[in-house]
């Protein structure tokens, strides 16, 4: 199995794409404004004590406070406490984390009342994004992932990934850690490192190490909580760092800093693939010249189609998602026996499913009604077929056999929030009033902005983006509409077909990527 990674930068948001055998398996769309991510860690502030929920609230300078429970404080949580205020007693001086001194395990049993206080300064990491109504929530055990190890501070041992089967090399990667590793740390040896050689366990372990040092040091001079004082790598960066593998054939890129950033730390991690990283220089969107934006409107929405013509209708409430299988006119093709007309549905349906469960990052619980089945081997078949399909899921997952009324119950891991992307919108064009420009006036509508640009605001290289369709009717003929236009504007005027837009909608772009907002509402009688 190939897998290529493709990351679109655009003004405002950067988009990634993950394909396996060039179909689309995973999709991240971030706004670069977003002020949180996973991994992040704050000095924040108690704002409320909850007894009843053994919980409490905590400001880290979020929108909905952020939840910290009893049981996520960690069990070195009073070492750290108790580390805090000696480096906040005197924040001239620096406090060496070999002289912490290490108190007892909190236990699992226990009162949040008796751990903190209100007003009480706590160093706090988040582990899942705001969801829905819900604040982040939040850690009191910190930790730093590397591409092999990850840093625990006061834990003091050294854990291997029960992944690595090899007791001689689970053993080798114990000592080893334990032999190099810092006073007061602790260190989870991740799958990734198996067979790794000494140099570059003990440089990513220094570079760990340096990030908590760094972290204590902002912590000193932070006089007003809540401080943001170590932030995760950037997106890129931190989806490379967890899913890098072998198996890549190219990683494609479209602004060069976003390429140097990713080029340089695959050079850092596995030097003989840094050629993988490419710098896409193309003239069509980056998402359409590989195919992958008809992948996202075709595998996003309410009804998804898959093999044969059979389809699934997802749902999504504030408790569960809900997946209902449907074999369409499948079922037409085989009228002639009906249990294995089901079971073939249902088995494209879990193939379908587990690329959907990565595709949309659907988390928490996940009921699937799939097509009734009397045979119990049939079912078990199912229930093995989805398991086998999740066997590649990074995030942690559960299943349950189907129950007498057919329904499968699956966890997911929810860390943020599901994909929610609509390929059903409000019109460009109309902006929802139901009534558009006669299409023929378009190209039309189309020179009057170019002529704005050109010749009142003074923008003589730009690029026109449209929808293909427009773009083919714009470029055909002799002398083409596009010719005429660079002939009467100057050849600074491009036309880009994009995918990713619909019939009569248009983007201008100035000669730095930046959009040049042309639309206004009122322009639609």
């Amino acid at each position: 199995m190939v897998s290529e990674l493709f990351v679109n930068v655009q003004p405002g948001e950067v988009s990634i794409a993950i394909t396996e055998d060039k179909q689309l398996v995973e999709f991240q769309r971030e706004e670069q404004t977003a002020s949180f991510s996973v991994g992040n860690i704050y000095l924040g502030r108690v704002k409320k004590i909850m007894p009843g929920l053994n919980a409490c609230f905590v400001d880290v300078g979020s929108e909905k406070e952020a939840f910290l429970h009893y049981l996520d404080l960690g069990p070195q949580f009073y070492s750290q406490q108790k580390y805090l205020k000696q480096v906040t007693s005197d924040r001239k001086k620096t406090f060496p984390m070999s002289k912490a001194s290490i108190v007892p395990e909190k236990g699992k049993e226990g009162n949040i009342s008796d751990a903190l206080q209100t007003g009480q300064e706590v160093l706090v990491q988040v582990t899942k994004e705001p969801i829905n109504t819900k604040g982040p929530r939040l850690s009191g055990e910190i930790s730093f992932a590397g591409r092999f190890l990850i840093l625990i501070p006061f834990e003091d041992k050294v854990s291997v990934s029960s992944k690595i089967k090899s007791a001689e090399e689970r053993t080798r990667l114990k000592q080893l850690l334990q032999s190099i590793k810092p006073k007061n740390y602790g260190v989870i040896v991740r799958t990734v490192a198996e067979g790794k050689r000494v140099a570059e366990l003990d440089a990513e372990l220094r570079h760990l190490v340096e990030c908590w040092e760094n972290l204590i040091a902002k912590v000193q001079k932070s006089t007003k909580p809540p401080t943001l004082v170590y932030e995760e790598s950037n997106r890129m960066v931190a989806l490379l760092r967890d899913l890098f593998n072998p198996s890549y054939e190219s990683i494609h890129v479209n602004n060069i800093d976003v390429w140097k950033d990713i080029k340089n730390y695959v050079s850092l991690i596995a030097p003989e693939r840094a050629d993988i990283v490419r710098l896409y220089r193309g003239e069509l969107p980056i998402f359409d010249h590989f195919a992958i934006t008809k992948q996202i409107k075709s595998s996003f929405g309410k009804i998804v189609s898959f093999k044969g013509g059979a389809y699934l209708v997802i749902e999504h409430t504030e408790a569960l998602h809900v997946v209902d299988v449907n074999s369409g006119n499948k079922a037409r093709n085989n009228a002639t026996n009906q249990e294995d007309n089901a079971l073939e549905v249902n088995l494209a349906a879990a193939d379908e499913l587990a690329r959907q469960f990565r595709l949309r990052d659907m988390g928490g619980i996940i009921v699937v009604d799939f097509i009734d089945m009397d045979k119990s081997e049939n079912r078990q078949k199912l229930y093995e077929r989805m398991t086998q399909n999740m066997e590649n899921d990074r995030a942690k997952h559960n299943i349950l056999p189907l129950s007498k009324f057919g329904l499968m119950q699956i966890t997911r891991q929810r860390v943020r929030p599901a994909i929610d992307m609509p390929v059903e919108e409000k019109c460009p064009t109309c902006f929802g009033k139901g009534k558009v420009q006669s299409s023929i006036l378009f190209t039309d509508t189309l020179e009057s902005k170019i002529e704005t640009l050109v010749n009142n605001i003074g923008v003589k290289s730009f690029t026109l983006h449209i929808h293909p369709y427009v773009a083919a009717y714009v470029n055909k003929g002799f002398i083409s509409i596009y010719r005429k236009w660079q002939l009467k504007y100057g050849f600074g005027v491009r036309v880009i077909p994009d995918q990713s837009l619909a019939f009569l909608e248009y983007k201008f772009f100035d000669a730095q990527g930046k959009e040049i907002d042309m639309k206004e509402e009122t322009e639609i009688k």
